[in-house]
């Protein structure tokens, strides 16, 4: 039987042997704010396709590989059936303006047949069918003629054959669809479109190839599982859940266990809000099945400490996190038990479960909605995702307007953008944390020269977290230089001043700004330093403290890989 962890090598070095750079997964958190978590391999490689990025200068080529880790929010629900997942490693393969369909299609006819050894009579394909914006796929087709025969080659519409950005807009194409048997394994997704917000296509500069394997689907057909969850990425942790448990309660274990180690490991951490809703919407529904079902404690642990270890050896992050991973873990059962038996019994007693009511439940005691939704069984066949999503969308326009009006109109946002507080304590903290990240700006530039670019920031009340254009991990001696230089500028207790002027005159006055951002004509330029010395000086427009001596310290917590060539720094202050 082949493993997964030689499927994993086999892919590889399968497309490095044709001309391929092999480039680590990038984080589960994505750089790029369109996105709430990383969904697909293409994802890191987005300014290659739009031409915004020189692939030969980065990789020395125009193609390149990965294992990516990935995550789809749209099938939690769907989670404990045979096939959906949470988390899961997408195999990829791309060209920037490099090859196209012929070789596409034959490389995969190839890896199938001759190095997973799937027989030929299995594989099935389909195509685009066209319409008034693409036309038909005659390209695809005919390539895959050459290998099966035109009974096993189906045309599609849209729905299967017309793969988006991942994302309100970004490069697109019509995508074949690849079977085994009746299990799609693969797409093949070729770039020949920009998609804008509008739905709008305009052509690509340069087309481009998009291949997307599943790893745990491939698993099932090469192992001969009846499921995904009979392969070797799920059975070891699965035979460790107790034989009573029900299967699908063992799945959505499995998954959920798996998924929050890999988010912690990346530095996600449980919250009310955006991706760590999310990953808190996972922890709290294992948690509620370790509660009914009175699983020992050191079953979940002993789980999360094989995902790890198995795991890491392929994602040494995880290796790396593991003390964090298990503490914020135990952390977030302790924080839940402490009101989840109540808020089963307030479950208990309501008799119909509409939108308010599960959102008042998921307010008061923490219960997800996938939870609510199961127990309460005919009390809450009413119940949607819809109405509870939109109850949940109320309660933070009412806590948006209100502290809003609280600090004067002062324009934080608390769910979305670069800084997010949600009251006056949080604001003084992220405020600190602002211009402790203006610090580090300044300090990654002394440390690392100026081909540090700025690639983005998002500041919340319990870290910093930075990203930014650099070619290669940094080492520790580098990290503690800047940490250090974060520090000497709190200790100098600099004053912290504003100038306004026009934007032009901003950038010429050697200003840090960020290269992709948007600014108005005119904007404040923060300078941070005195008579004898300018620490820092950056375009910005959010709140600051008045003297650095009011942060606190700084230390970094983790530094790690963003995207291919974006580095992320996480600081925190005390």
């Amino acid at each position: 039987m082949i493993t997964s962890k030689e499927i994993r090598d086999k892919f590889l070095n399968f497309f490095k042997q044709r001309g391929h750079a092999v480039v680590p997964s990038s984080s589960l958190i994505p750089g790029d704010p369109s996105v709430l978590l990383t969904t697909a391999g293409m994802q890191q490689f987005k300014p290659y396709f739009l031409g915004k990025a020189d692939p030969v200068h980065d990789f020395g080529t125009r193609r390149t590989a990965s294992i990516q880790k990935s995550f789809r929010t749209s099938d939690i629900d769907e989670v404990g059936d045979e096939s959906h997942l949470t988390f899961f490693e997408m195999l990829g393969h791309f060209s920037f303006g490099d090859y196209f369909k012929k070789e596409t299609i034959e490389w995969t006819y190839e890896f199938l047949t001759t190095v997973l050894k799937i027989s030929p009579e299995r594989i099935w394909a389909s195509v685009f069918e066209g319409d008034d914006a693409i036309p038909f796929d005659q390209e695809s087709y005919d390539a895959w003629l050459r290998f099966i025969p035109e009974k096993r080659i189906k045309k599609g519409g849209r729905e299967g054959n017309v793969w988006g950005p991942p994302g309100p807009e970004g490069p697109c194409g019509a995508a074949n669809e690849v079977y085994v048997d009746d299990l799609e394994v693969a797409t093949l997704v070729f770039m020949e479109y920009y998609c804008a917000q509008d739905g709008s296509l305009s052509p690509l500069a340069d087309k481009g190839v998009d291949v997307g394997w599943g790893l745990e689907r491939a698993a099932k057909v090469i192992q001969n599982a009846s499921t995904v969850f009979d392969t070797d990425l799920f059975l070891p942790f699965m035979e460790l859940l107790p034989a009573d448990l029900e299967i699908r309660i063992k799945r959505i274990v499995t998954d959920h266990l798996r998924a929050v180690a890999f988010l912690l490991a990346d530095g996600l951490r449980p919250s009310n809000k955006e991706a760590g809703y999310i990953l808190r919407r996972l922890l709290r529904r294992a948690l509620v099945y370790e509660h009914i079902y009175k699983v020992p404690q050191h079953v979940f642990d002993a789980v999360i400490h094989d995902i790890v270890h198995e795991y890491g050896e392929f994602y040494p992050e995880l290796l790396r996190e593991n003390e964090n991973i298990r503490q914020e873990f135990n952390a977030e059962r302790q924080k839940f038990g402490s009101t989840l038996q109540r808020g089963l019994k307030e479950l208990e007693r309501v008799n119909t479960i509409d939108g308010t009511i599960a959102f008042n439940l998921y307010e008061t005691f923490g219960l997800p909605y996938e939870i609510i939704k199961e127990l309460g069984g005919a009390r809450a066949q009413t119940l949607s995702h819809e109405s509870f999503d939109g109850e949940f969308r109320k309660h933070q326009e009412i806590s948006r307007a209100g502290q809003e009006k609280k600090f004067g109109g002062h324009g934080l946002l608390l769910d979305t953008g670069e800084l997010k507080a949600g009251n006056e304590e949080e604001l003084k903290t992220v405020t600190r944390l602002h211009t402790a990240t203006h610090l580090l700006n300044a300090a990654l530039h002394k440390v690392l020269g100026n081909t540090v670019e700025q690639r983005g920031s998002d500041i919340t009340p319990e870290r910093t977290r930075f990203d930014f254009l650099f070619p290669r991990k940094l080492t520790g001696e580098e990290l503690k230089k800047i940490e250090e230089l974060v520090n000497y500028a709190i200790a100098k207790d600099f004053p912290v001043s504003a100038k306004e002027m026009s934007l032009e005159e901003a950038k010429k006055s050697g200003a840090l700004f960020f290269y992709e951002g948007h600014y108005p004509e005119r904007v404040k330029v923060y300078t941070i330093g005195d008579d004898k010395e300018i620490f820092s000086q950056e375009l910005c427009g959010g709140p600051h403290v008045t003297h650095t001596g009011e942060i606190g310290h700084f230390k970094i917590v983790k530094e790690e890989s963003s995207s291919f060539g974006v580095r992320r720094i996480r600081g925190v202050i005390d």
